[in-house]
């Protein structure tokens, strides 16, 4: 089993399911709540939580399959939130909900999702208990992920920002849903106490340098591979495990504030090089997923325990 097709026939899978249940709306709010959902996406977290859960058990990854969708509904929730935050007119191709139909409409679209979240957990086939563990779990990760956005941009207005605060927002924004994309697989499976947390662990640390790739690929890649705008967060001043590391180094990049040219944007490349940043900001990635891979010890030898190791040396790698 090869890990891209594996990616690819989930989420054909979760593409056909979200597109049967959700995508028929004719009721505006919920035209609203399935525009993105149905407008694609790599659907990483329902893989992750499938592959916990046929590490632990195989086969049960078609039992807790809903509660897989439903990481894919808490996913797109905070999409449609942040968009709103960040005043964001494109996403996945497609204008953000709240500029297709309005901000009340995008924000009762966002939560519309949220509540089915909790309700494809209880749906998937598993004992009431660890139903009911899952569900703590997901709620854990939502606080978490809204205290880690609210973090994020209390940021925008300081310049001191330490890589302790900087790896600890991450850890809440964006670890904290993969940690329960694994857990939660893991859990609805029968996993132990011991591999539940094990693959929790996992999940977070492989989050974590999922996004500092995100960062990389931001300064790196050209708008085409990573549908942004190149360098957007050096033209913002945002606080990135790159900027907090080129502060130490005594770099100064607040010139690079403002429209920037590819010219320009090479040149700040270079010094964050010369300075040995870029190397060092990807090896923490790196070293991340690898004391990830080895959580994954308690788990049986198995196709989907190495499929999880790959799965997060994806997430350090995709953009090159």
């Amino acid at each position: 089993m090869e890990l891209m097709p594996y990616l690819g026939s989930v989420a054909k899978t979760t593409d056909a399911y979200l597109i049967r249940t959700f995508g028929s709306a004719s009721d505006n709010l919920y035209r609203a709540s399935a525009h993105l959902l149905v407008a694609g996406g790599k659907r990483l977290r329902p893989a992750v939580a499938m592959l916990a859960a046929d590490a632990v058990a195989p086969g049960r990854s078609q039992d807790i399959f809903p509660a897989a969708v439903a990481l894919e509904l808490t996913h797109t929730f905070t999409l449609i939130h942040d968009d709103i935050m960040d005043g964001d007119s494109l996403r996945r191709g497609a204008p953000t909900v709240h500029k297709k139909w309005d901000e009340p409409t995008a924000i009762l679209a966002g939560d519309v999702l949220y509540a089915r979240a909790f309700e494809h957990i209880c749906l998937a086939k598993a004992t009431e208990k660890a139903k009911v563990r899952a569900v703590g779990m997901l709620a854990t990760a939502c606080i978490e992920i809204c205290e880690g956005q609210h973090t994020d941009m209390s940021f925008e207005n300081r310049s001191d920002v330490s890589e302790e605060e900087y790896l600890s927002m991450v850890g809440k924004k964006t670890g904290a849903l993969y940690a329960a994309s694994a857990g939660i697989g893991g859990l609805l499976a029968g996993g132990s106490e011991e591999q539940v947390e094990a693959l929790y662990r996992y999940g977070m640390k492989t989050g974590i340098a999922f996004q500092i790739q995100d960062d990389l690929i931001d300064l790196m890649a050209s708008p085409e591979k990573s549908g942004k705008d190149r360098a957007s967060d050096l033209r913002e001043g945002k606080q990135t495990l790159i900027m907090i590391r080129a502060k130490a180094a005594g770099l100064d990049l607040s010139e690079y504030r403002k429209e920037l040219t590819d010219t320009e944007i090479d040149e700040a490349i270079a010094k964050l090089e010369k300075a040995n940043i870029i190397e060092g900001v990807r090896q923490t990635a790196f070293s991340l997923v690898e004391t990830g891979k080895r959580d994954l010890a308690v788990l049986p030898d198995s196709e989907e325990r190495r499929l999880l190791g790959e799965i997060s040396e994806y997430f350090v790698t995709r953009g090159h």
